[in-house]
């Protein structure tokens, strides 16, 4: 038998301790301990992904853990609704042109199948559609109406099984080859509310409602391509779950009615308890012919329609998820404050803002443990764009009442205002850049602006470069004075909008739509890497979104929903803080961590 020195290369280090940087599939012996160690032992858990856009049940699932598909479900009426998952979180794809839900699924994201379904009506059909990435297009129809289905498989190569085409459930197989459907071989038992993976020749479905078997039906049934043969039974009787698998010896069974958290993994021999989901749910959606170390399962019931997204890890290191976390709470609540947009988790100004009487002064310096008053402003405001760091901050207009031009920059200890303020007095505009290299943009003068100003340290210039909608960004903005981005607010009458806009240094551009219609927003990051929480929509709102310089998508929600807060920081370590839920002001901080994955060493146990 080969050694390890044989099979790696290298011959087992004799240490005192584990090593800080150790390779995946390293082994040594720990002297101090005692013990052989290694990297590379599977470590698998579940975390919280971000969210989808829309709560629902009953919907299509495809795809991967990093690149995912949501489609059709109920919202609660029949939905034609698509989600594109990129592996952090979720944004709009091709309405599908048959709005359904109990639907059948095959393929991936860019090439998927919707089978059957139920409409608004609770009416099964026939319709089938495939996905190309972008949208959706008509593919041959089912031969009979179909709803609570199984799919699985390619767009190409495809199975749907089961179902309750009557009101019964039924034992019909039909296998689709990318353009049409035939009969395949009967299932062994009736099911409806079932569920599917595998492929065409080695599939699974699992997790059906049996007619002849009151409650539900606890073994899996097994596909071969031309016959079904029992399976094994599940340790915990259920239907109506979601399942994620390549093939029908390597399946994942998720959840399912009523409310159930288990999590059951099949080997082609037996299923088997492993960790359970973080809540009771039934009638979601999971990736499809992925391998058991990897899997997304989202949407469904327990028992409200839920928009959750759990990330199925099976990994040599720990992966924790990205979350927003409570931090220390500023000295004095407000909200409509400024803050230093480029700041971090552990270095960050917050600035004026609205107390209960307008027009506020005071400053607080964060250190990543604690807020700190320091030195107030010149000039009391609120809606006061702001932008910079600690030792480097800069403010620019605000309501004083009224709007102001006034400039202040912060040397990390005073303010000074600077004697050229705007050429155009405003507040709730965007502020982005540092404090001798600023863009602001939008605001109300009133009424709202699409003006631009570059400041250069000295003086403020108005840019010949406007915006395409005139609105009140608030704090949604971030990037440099020659690449920003802008994002949502209020555009006057009728109210708020979903537009993004993207700045070159010379020209304002429409950028693809962010995923609410809100105001009061907070954000920052870059051009290519913003995010963006809180906001009013119209009600409080605690949803979280990321920009990659294309594309907003969902992000890990708040811990509260907010509005008319600040905040600085990045994509992987931000803050957002203060702001209000309309009555009271608040002194909340929220600090956000990205995904993080670290190495776990084990010990191996010899025998």
């Amino acid at each position: 038998m080969a050694g390890y020195n044989e099979i790696r290369g290298l011959r087992v280090k004799y240490l005192s301790a584990d090593p800080s940087n150790g390779e995946n599939g390293q082994v040594w012996y720990n002297s101090t301990t005692g013990t052989l160690r290694a990297l590379g032992m599977g470590v698998s858990a579940w975390s919280s992904g971000a969210p989808l856009m829309t709560a629902r049940h009953g919907l299509g699932g495809a795809g991967t853990p990093t690149a995912a598909l949501a489609f059709g479900g109920q919202t609660p009426s029949a939905s034609v609704l698509t989600e594109e998952y990129n592996g952090s979180g979720w944004s709009g794809g091709g309405s599908m042109s048959t709005a359904r839900y109990s639907l059948g699924r095959a393929g991936t994201q860019t090439a998927a199948l919707a089978a059957g379904g139920q409409n608004s009506s609770g009416n099964e059909v026939t319709t089938t559609e495939e996905y190309g990435g972008a949208s959706w297009t008509a593919g041959g129809a089912l031969p009979t109406v179909s709803g609570q289905n199984a799919g699985f498989g390619t767009q190409t190569a495809a199975v749907s099984a089961g179902g309750n085409p009557s009101g019964t459930a039924v034992n019909t197989t039909f296998e689709y080859d990318g353009s049409s459907w035939t009969g395949g071989g009967n299932l062994v038992t009736p099911v409806r509310y079932v569920s599917g993976s595998g492929t065409l020749t080695s599939g699974i479905v699992a997790l059906g409602y049996s007619d002849s078997i009151p409650g539900s039906y606890g073994s899996n049934q097994n596909y071969d391509g031309t016959n079904w043969t029992t399976g094994h039974a599940l340790n915990t009787n259920r239907f109506n779950g979601a399942m994620s698998g390549p093939s029908n010896s390597d399946a994942l069974a998720f959840g399912g009615s009523p409310y159930k958290t288990n999590v059951e993994q099949y080997d082609g021999s037996s299923w088997s308890e492993i960790a359970d989901l973080s809540a009771g749910k039934a009638s979601m959606a999971a990736t499809l012919a992925t391998p058991t170390n990897g899997a997304l399962v989202f949407g469904g019931v327990l028992p409200a329609l839920a928009a959750t997204t759990e990330v199925w890890n099976t990994s040599a290191n720990t992966i924790t998820a990205a979350a927003w976390a409570s931090g220390p709470n500023l000295n004095t609540a407000r909200s409509a404050l400024g803050g230093a947009r480029n700041g971090t988790p552990t270095s960050c100004l917050a600035f004026s803002g609205y107390e209960g009487s307008p027009a506020g002064v005071k400053t607080e310096e964060f250190d990543g443990s604690s807020w700190t008053v320091k030195n107030v402003m010149g000039t009391g405001r609120y809606n006061t764009p702001g932008t910079g760091i600690v030792t480097a901050a800069l403010a620019a207009g605000g309501n004083a009442p009224p709007q102001s031009s006034v400039t202040e920059e912060f040397d990390g200890t005073n303010w000074a205002a600077n004697p050229s303020g705007l050429n155009t007095a405003r507040y709730s505009a965007a502020l982005t850049g540092t404090q001798t290299a600023a863009l602001l943009s939008s605001g109300q003068t009133p009424p709202v602006s699409t003006a631009t100003e570059t400041y250069n340290g000295s003086a403020w210039t108005t840019s010949p470069a406007t915006l395409n909608t005139a609105r009140a960004s608030y704090n949604a903005g971030a990037g440099t004075q020659t690449a920003t981005v802008v994002w949502s607010g209020y555009a006057g009458p009728p109210g708020e909008t979903n537009t993004s806009e993207e700045f070159n240094g010379s020209s304002w551009t429409a950028g693809n739509n962010y995923l609410l219609s809100a105001k009061m927003v907070s954000g920052a990051g870059t051009q290519t890497a913003a995010w963006s929480a809180s906001g009013k929509a119209p009600g409080n709102s605690a949803a979280a979104f990321s920009y990659d310089g294309t594309n907003w998508s969902t992000a890990p929600s708040l811990g509260s929903a907010k509005y008319n807060c600040a905040g600085g920081g990045t994509t992987a370590a931000g803050l957002i803080f203060g702001g209000t839920t309309g009555v009271p002001l608040l002194n909340a901080t929220e600090l956000f961590t990205g995904e993080t994955s670290v190495a776990v060493a084990k010990t191996i146990t010899v025998s």
